[in-house]
Order: C-alpha cells, then structure tokens, then sequence
C-alpha cells in the first residue's frame, strides 16, 4: 500500500477572544428577553427558591451539571446560570465540579461499555494512535490543553479519551483544573447578570467602588482566559507535531 503523511491538526484557528464575545452577546440577549417582557423580578423568586433548598440546592446543580456533560447538552445556561443563582466562587467551584464530574462518567463509559470494536479502530488509525501511545505519559497535559481551547469538542473528547490508555486520575485532574478558566469566565458572566437584572429590585449591597473592582475583576478573567488560550495552543501544537507519521491510504 501507499503511504501517506498525515498531521494531526487542532480545530480552526479561531481567537477566545470570539468566543468571549459570543458569550457575553448571549448574556445580553437573555437580559433583554427579561426585561423586554418583565420578568425580571421572577429572578428573585428563583434565587430565594435554590438558597431555600439548602444543601440539597448546590448538590442538584452537580448533579444537573454532570448530566448535562454525558448527554452532550449546552452548557452554557448552567455555566452563566450559576453565577446567577450561586455568586462567581460558589458557582464557579459547582460548575467545575459537575462538570468534571460528568466528563469522568463519560470517560469511563467509554472505556468499559464501548466495546473492543471501538477501542480497535482508535488503534488501527495512524492519528488516533499517536495520540493514544505517543502521548500517554503526558496525558493529563493533553487532556488540560484541549480544555483552555475555545470551541474544542470537549463533550466529545471525553468519550475519546476514554478509548485511549490515558490515566483516569490524570484524565480527572486535566479535566478538573482545564475546565476552570472559561468555567470562571462564564460564572462571572452569569453573576454580573444576576446583579444588573435585580437592580431596584433587591438590595445588592454594592458601593460604586466595588462595582468598578467588580468590573475590573471581570476584565481580569477575560484577559487570563485569552492568555491561557494562547499558552495552550502552543504547547498543544509541540504534542502534536507528527511530520514524521505515517498512516497507510486505502
């Protein structure tokens, strides 16, 4: 047979600094649907209700969270939602947790229920195979660096990783430190919502002072979320420079 080079690539270029604005244009829409037909109060009813559930409240939304992970759902209403109803430190700690929690089960219903078929053809293509043998010892670093990559298939990688001779333990703590970055990021979001939405509604406690830290905080995440993109696209791209693989063409 012929061999042919192949590369691994990682997905389209694309900067976070787009995938912050579509975030934060989300967000916006959802606070002008609120106000747009009233029902902003109501946000205060849903507050009160998940701060009167108590423990069982925060446990839920894991929970919730975790699901959401397996079933290849849109996260991004949970993520913004907990900053909303939790705060940025609270949510931003409940979102990390359900979500690592969730990508945990999907990895390992990938590497126990999918079969040997699956795991056979991983290792009869040349790319997956890199990634699978190649990569092993740092996989815990692979997994991170997919994770602080906008628009990556995290949902999906989670079943892929399963299929590959990545470490569970260190598949979990990639998984749970890669996801905080654009975790915060959209906690904060939904937290900033929370705040402006209630505004003559519930008293916030905020002096204008601590509105500008506030603000100022915000900026700070997004700058440490296109930072932290930036970082892994390179070391990313030094994992995976495969000019010397080869795959056979059928």
């Amino acid at each position: 047979m012929d061999e042919t080079e192949t590369n691994i690539r990682l997905p389209r270029k694309v900067s976070p600094i787009w995938g912050i604005l579509a975030s934060i244009l989300f967000v916006g829409a959802v606070l002008g649907v609120l106000v747009y037909f009233g029902v902003h109060e109501q946000v205060v009813v849903l507050l009160r209700w998940v701060d009167a559930q108590g423990f069982w409240g925060p446990v839920m939304f894991i929970l919730v969270m975790a699901l959401v992970i397996v079933f290849l759902l849109p996260g991004v209403l949970f993520t913004t939602g907990a900053g909303f109803v939790f705060g940025v430190l609270e949510g931003t700690i409940y979102v990390v947790v359900g979500s690592t929690l969730g990508a945990a089960v999907a990895f390992l219903i990938s590497r126990y229920f999918f079969g040997h078929r699956a795991a056979a053809f991983v290792r009869s293509q040349a790319k997956l195979n890199l990634v699978s043998q190649e990569m092993t010892p740092n996989g815990w670093k692979i997994v991170l660096l997919t994770r602080l990559i906008p628009f990556f298939p995290s949902k999906l990688s989670n079943y892929f990783f399963g299929l590959t001779k990545f470490s569970f333990q260190g598949y979990v703590v990639g998984t749970l430190i890669g996801f905080t970055p654009f975790s915060l990021h959209n906690v904060y979001l939904g937290s900033l919502a929370a705040d402006i939405t209630t505004l003559g509604v519930r008293n916030t406690g905020r002096t204008p002072l601590e509105w500008t830290l506030y603000g100022a905080g915000f900026v700070a995440t997004l700058i440490a979320v296109v930072y932290l993109n930036r970082l892994a696209r390179r070391a990313l791209a030094r994992y995976t420079d495969t000019d010397n693989l080869t795959e056979d063409a059928p």
